[in-house]
C-alpha cells in the first residue's frame, strides 16, 4: 500500500467517525431537549398545583380552588361566581382546545348538568343559551 493510498484509507476513516461523533451528538442533544420538557412539564403541573396560595392569585379564598388538569387547570368556586381557571407560566399560549372553552365561557355557552345515580330519574341538562334562541 502507498502512501496516496494509506492517506485516502485514514481521510474515510475520519469522516466515518466524525458522522458517528456527529450521530451520537445529535442523540444526545435530543435526550437533553426532551429531558428539559419533562422537567418544564414537571415544573408547570406543581405549579398549578400550588398557584392558588402564591401571590397575585386574583380570587379572595384560595381554598376554593379544584384542580381538575385537563382541558383547563380547575375551578375557582367563589361566593357569587364559578371560574373556569387555566395557569400558564413563562410564554405558554392556550391550546385550541382551551382557546375553544374560553370562547364558550365568553359566548355564554356554560350549562349545568344534575345526574341521578341513584335511582331512575332522567339526567337535568340546563342550557341557558338554547333559551336565549326560543
Amino acid at each position: 500500500m502507498d502512501v496516496p493510498d494509506a492517506l485516502l484509507l485514514l481521510l474515510v476513516l475520519l469522516l466515518a467517525l466524525g458522522w458517528l461523533v456527529a450521530l451520537a451528538s445529535l442523540r444526545a442533544l435530543r435526550e437533553a431537549r426532551r429531558a428539559k420538557r419533562s422537567q418544564s412539564s414537571k415544573y408547570g403541573n406543581l405549579t398549578e398545583q400550588f398557584a392558588p396560595w402564591m401571590r397575585g392569585w386574583p380570587f379572595e379564598d384560595p381554598g376554593g380552588f379544584r384542580f381538575l388538569g385537563k382541558p383547563v387547570d380547575g375551578v375557582q368556586f367563589e361566593k357569587d361566581a364559578v371560574y373556569l381557571v387555566e395557569i400558564k407560566a413563562a410564554s405558554s399560549r392556550l391550546s385550541p382546545e382551551q382557546q375553544a372553552i374560553r370562547d364558550a365561557v365568553l359566548q355564554g355557552r356554560v350549562g349545568w348538568a344534575q345526574v341521578h345515580v341513584s335511582d331512575r330519574r332522567e339526567a337535568e341538562v340546563i342550557r341557558p343559551w338554547e333559551r336565549r334562541l326560543r
